[in-house]
C-alpha cells in the first residue's frame, strides 16, 4: 500500500523543547499498542459490582397491555428489575426537550425501545434474564421514512427555511433547468468501544459516573434530574473513549441513567455495557434524507438559481436534529454561490430510534447534494465535471450565503487549482476516456471535488470552555480541560500547547481525565471545536500562572517584564537563568498561587435562528480531494484506485495527527457513500446490526495510492490557537469524491442520460444505475 504524506509543516524554532508544529505521538499511543489503555470496562470494579441489561419488545409502535416478568426476577443472579416507577427523579434522557424516556412507561414508539433494565450479578446472568421478559403491546401503524411521516404531516419540529430572491422566477426563466430526487443513507457510529457506564454510589446520595461520552456535563445533568439531585451531587469522569464519532454526545445518558438508577436502588456499584447488536438496535444513527431539487443555469453551467427540499427521517424524538438539520442546511452550498435560493427543511417523526449527531452534524448530507448537482449538470452539459464546480465557486462580488454570512477568508478557488495540478486531473481525465473507450464492462470514473466547512458550534452558548492547569514543585504540570478524549489526540494537542507556553519538555504535562469536579459546566466535544475552545482555554490558564511567575522573577532579580523569558525549560531573568522547576519552588515559599482556572469564550458568533441572521461561524476549513474508481458494470462491484488530497488545517499543531485525523475521516466518509447500507424491514425493525451485515471499510478497502497533504498555510486568519484550522469532521466531506468519481464512470456507459444514483453507492446501486443507463 503507497502512501505519499506531507508532514514537512514544522516550523523551525529556536526553543529546542518546543512541540507545537511537530509531529508528536498521541499521547495514548504506547499504551493502545500495548494493550494498557484504561477504558471504562477495564477499571477494576469495586466489590459487590452488578450488571445491568436492557429489556425490550419486539413491537414498533403501539400500547403496551400485559407484561409478565416473573421469569426475570425468578432468573439466577437476578437483584432487581427496573421500572420507570423506580426512577425518584425526572425519566427523561433528552438533550433539551424532554422528550426522550429513559424507560417507557405504556407507550412503545420503535423497535428497541427500552421498557425495563434487569439487574443481575453478573452480565451474562443479566442478558440471558432480559430475555425471559413477556410484554404484549397492542400495535398500531407505524411510520418508518420520512416520506411517510412528510406525507402524514408528521413533523417532529417545525419546518424550517433560507430564501434569497425568487428561485422559482429564476428557475423558469433559466435556458436550461434540471429536476431531480434521490436519497442519502444514514450511518452507524461502530465505535469500537460500544455503549458503557459504571456508577458508584458514595457518601449523603453523591454518585460517581464512569462515562464513555463526549459530553460528561450533560451525563451529570441527566443523572442528577433522574436523581431528583443537585448537579453537585453527580461527578462524571471520562479518561479516554474508544471511537466516538458523534454517538457519544447525546447517545450515552439513557445508559449512564441506567447505571446510576441501579446503583441508587441497590446500594451496590453498577455497570452497563450494550451488546453490540442492541448497541447498534438501540441508538441513533447519521440521518437519511430524501433530497428534492430544481435549478436553472446557463450553457456553461452557471447557476441562476435553486430550490431544494430536505426530508430528514428524525426518529420518535428530537434528540439533536434541530442543530443537525439546520446544519445540513448551512453546508447545502458547499463552495458554490447561488443567486437565488430556496431551502427547505422538514425535520420528520417517524417510530425509528432518533438520529444523532455524527461525525460532520449534517454537513456530510448538505455537501454531497451540491456535489451531486454538480455532476448531474455537468452530465446534462457534457462538459467536464470540475469545470462546472469551478464556474461555480464562491469569488470576488459573490461571497454571501444563503444564510446572509459573508466569506471573509475564501480559498477555495487556490486550494481547487493546486489539486488540480498536483494530482494531475486533466492528464488523467484523457486517460481514463480512452481506457473506458477501450474497456465495455469495467469503466472509470474521476471527480474531484471541495470542501467548505463551517467551525463552531451554531448554539452559541456552546461555544466555551474551561480549564484547571496546576504547577507542582518540581516543576511538572497537571492540566484537566472540559474537552474529551476519543483517540482524535485532543490531549497531545492541548499538552503540546501548554508545554510550549511554559517553555518546558512536553513529558512534564500530565493530561488527566476529564470529570465534572474539576471543569464544570463544559461543552461537548464536539463541531471540530475540541482543540479551539479548550486549547485556547488552557492558554489562557497558563499566561495567569506565568503572569504571577514573572512578577515573581521581576522581585527576586529586579529586572523588567520584558526581560523574563520561559524556554529550554529554564526561565531567564536578564543574565540571571533558573530551571523552571527552582522557580516553582521559590513561587511555593514565597506563597505565589501555582494554580489557575482558564476560559475562553468563540469570539464574534452572533447568529439568529428567528431571524435566520449573523454569523454561525468563526471561520471555514478548506480542502479538496480528487479520486478515481473502476466499477464493474456487470455485478456492480467498485475499487478506488487513488486518492490525493489537499486539505488546509492553517497552521497545523500537530501534522501527524492531522494527516491520520483526514486519513481516517475521509475513509469513514467513503464507507458511508460506499458500503455502509442501514437496512430495515417492514416493521422498523433493523436488520443489519453487526459487521457480518453491516460493511465497514476495511484496510482492504484503503485506496492503495492514498496521497494525502497539508496545504501550505500562513495559518488561519481569525485568533485561533497558533492560527491552527479544525480538522476532526471536513476529511469526512472529502469523500464526496469518491461518489461523484462512481457517478462519472456510470454516466461514461451513456452521454445522452443522467445517472440517478442513491447513497450508498453500493454495488447493487451501481448496478441499477448502469442498468438503466444502457436500457
Amino acid at each position: 500500500m503507497s502512501h505519499r504524506r506531507n508532514v514537512e509543516t514544522e516550523p523551525p524554532t529556536l526553543n529546542s523543547t518546543a512541540s507545537v508544529g511537530k509531529s508528536i505521538t498521541h499521547d495514548s499511543a504506547e499504551q493502545h499498542v500495548k494493550g494498557s489503555a484504561l477504558y471504562i470496562d477495564d477499571i477494576r470494579e469495586p466489590a459487590g459490582t452488578l450488571h445491568v441489561a436492557p429489556i425490550y419488545s419486539d413491537a414498533t409502535s403501539g400500547r403496551i397491555t400485559a407484561v409478565n416478568l416473573d421469569a426475570v426476577k425468578a432468573a439466577k443472579g437476578v437483584i432487581a428489575v427496573l421500572s420507570a416507577n423506580d426512577i425518584p427523579g425526572t425519566n427523561d434522557c433528552s438533550a433539551a426537550m424532554g422528550d426522550d424516556p429513559i424507560l417507557a412507561d405504556d407507550v412503545i414508539q420503535f423497535h428497541g425501545q427500552v421498557v425495563f433494565a434487569v439487574v443481575a450479578e453478573t452480565r451474562n446472568q443479566a442478558r440471558k434474564a432480559a430475555k425471559l421478559a413477556i410484554i404484549e403491546v397492542a400495535e398500531t401503524a407505524a411510520i418508518l421514512t420520512a416520506r411517510q411521516g412528510h406525507d402524514k404531516e408528521q413533523n417532529i419540529l417545525p419546518p424550517y427555511q433560507f430564501k434569497r430572491g425568487n428561485a422559482d422566477k429564476s428557475i423558469k426563466a433559466a435556458k436550461h433547468t434540471h429536476l431531480e430526487n434521490f436519497t442519502i443513507g444514514g450511518q452507524e457510529h461502530f465505535y469500537l468501544e460500544g455503549q458503557i457506564s459504571m456508577a458508584v454510589p458514595k457518601d449523603d446520595d453523591e454518585m460517581l459516573v464512569y462515562v464513555s461520552s463526549q459530553h460528561p456535563s450533560e451525563i451529570q445533568h441527566n443523572v442528577a434530574h433522574m436523581l431528583g439531585l443537585p448537579n453537585a451531587a453527580v461527578t462524571c469522569e471520562c479518561r479516554r473513549m474508544g471511537g466516538a464519532f458523534g454517538g457519544k454526545e447525546t447517545q450515552s445518558a439513557q445508559w449512564a441513567c441506567l447505571a446510576a438508577l441501579a446503583a441508587h436502588v441497590t446500594g451496590h456499584p453498577a455497570k452497563m455495557r450494550l451488546d453490540r447488536d442492541d448497541d447498534m438496535m438501540l441508538t441513533g444513527k447519521r440521518h437519511d434524507f430524501e433530497c428534492n431539487y430544481q435549478a436553472g443555469f446557463d450553457d456553461l453551467g452557471v447557476l441562476s438559481a435553486v430550490e431544494m427540499t430536505f426530508l430528514s427521517r428524525c426518529g420518535f424524538s428530537c434528540d439533536l436534529s434541530l442543530g443537525v438539520n439546520d446544519r445540513t442546511m448551512f453546508h447545502s452550498d458547499n463552495s458554490y454561490y447561488y443567486d437565488a435560493v430556496t431551502i427547505n427543511s422538514h425535520r420528520i417523526k417517524t417510530n425509528t430510534v432518533s438520529n444523532t449527531a455524527f461525525r460532520g452534524f449534517g454537513g456530510p448530507q448538505g455537501m454531497l447534494f451540491a456535489e451531486h448537482m454538480m455532476s448531474s449538470i455537468a452530465a446534462k452539459l457534457k462538459i467536464d465535471p470540475l469545470d462546472i464546480r469551478k464556474a461555480n465557486l464562491y469569488r470576488d462580488g459573490h461571497e454571501t450565503t444563503p444564510y446572509g454570512m459573508k466569506i471573509e477568508d475564501n480559498i477555495i478557488a487556490d486550494v481547487i487549482e493546486e489539486l488540480e495540478e498536483s494530482s494531475e486531473y486533466r492528464i488523467r481525465r484523457n486517460e481514463i476516456e480512452q481506457f473506458n473507450g477501450k474497456n465495455p464492462y469495467l469503466k472509470k470514473g474521476i471527480a474531484l471535488t471541495p470542501v467548505k466547512f463551517g467551525i463552531s458550534f451554531t448554539l452559541k452558548h456552546l461555544n466555551q470552555a474551561g480549564a484547571l492547569v496546576h504547577v507542582y514543585g518540581d516543576g511538572s504540570v497537571q492540566i484537566n480541560h472540559g474537552g474529551t478524549e476519543m483517540g482524535q489526540g485532543l490531549n497531545t494537542k492541548v499538552a503540546q500547547i501548554v508545554a510550549d507556553e511554559f517553555g518546558i519538555s512536553l513529558d512534564m504535562v500530565k493530561i488527566t481525565a476529564t470529570t465534572t469536579d474539576k471543569v464544570p459546566n463544559a461543552s461537548p466535544t464536539a463541531a471540530s471545536a475540541g482543540t479551539d475552545l479548550n486549547g485556547k482555554a488552557a492558554q489562557n490558564a497558563v499566561i495567569t500562572i506565568k503572569e504571577r511567575l514573572i512578577k515573581l522573577a521581576m522581585q527576586l532579580y529586579q529586572v523588567t517584564e520584558n526581560e523574563v523569558a520561559f524556554k529550554d525549560s529554564n526561565v531567564h531573568a536578564a543574565s540571571h537563568i533558573l530551571s523552571f522547576a527552582d522557580l516553582a519552588k521559590q513561587a511555593i515559599l514565597e506563597r505565589v498561587s501555582l494554580s489557575s482556572t482558564g476560559f475562553y469564550a468563540t469570539p464574534k458568533i452572533t447568529w439568529d435562528r428567528n431571524t435566520t441572521s449573523g454569523r454561525p461561524f468563526l471561520y471555514f476549513a478548506y480542502g479538496a480531494a480528487c479520486a478515481e474508481v473502476t466499477i464493474d458494470t456487470l455485478t456492480g462491484e467498485m475499487k478506488v484506485d487513488r486518492v490525493d488530497i489537499l486539505q488546509d488545517v492553517g497552521t497545523s499543531l500537530n501534522p501527524a495527527i492531522d494527516i491520520g485525523q483526514i486519513e481516517g475521516g475521509f475513509v469513514q466518509g467513503m464507507g458511508w457513500l460506499t458500503t455502509e447500507e442501514l437496512v430495515y424491514d417492514d416493521k422498523g425493525r433493523l436488520t443489519t446490526h453487526a459487521p457480518s451485515t453491516y460493511k465497514i471499510p476495511t484496510a482492504f478497502d484503503v485506496p492503495e495510492d492514498f496521497r494525502v497533504n497539508l496545504r501550505a498555510s500562513e495559518g488561519n486568519k481569525e485568533d485561533t490557537i497558533h492560527k491552527s484550522k479544525a480538522v476532526g469532521e471536513p476529511p469526512i466531506m472529502l469523500a464526496n469524491s469518491v461518489f461523484c468519481a462512481i457517478f462519472d464512470a456510470i454516466a461514461s456507459l451513456n452521454r445522452d442520460k443522467i445517472p440517478h444514483l442513491n447513497a450508498p453507492a453500493t454495488p447493487e446501486e451501481i448496478l441499477r444505475a448502469a442498468g438503466e443507463m444502457k436500457s
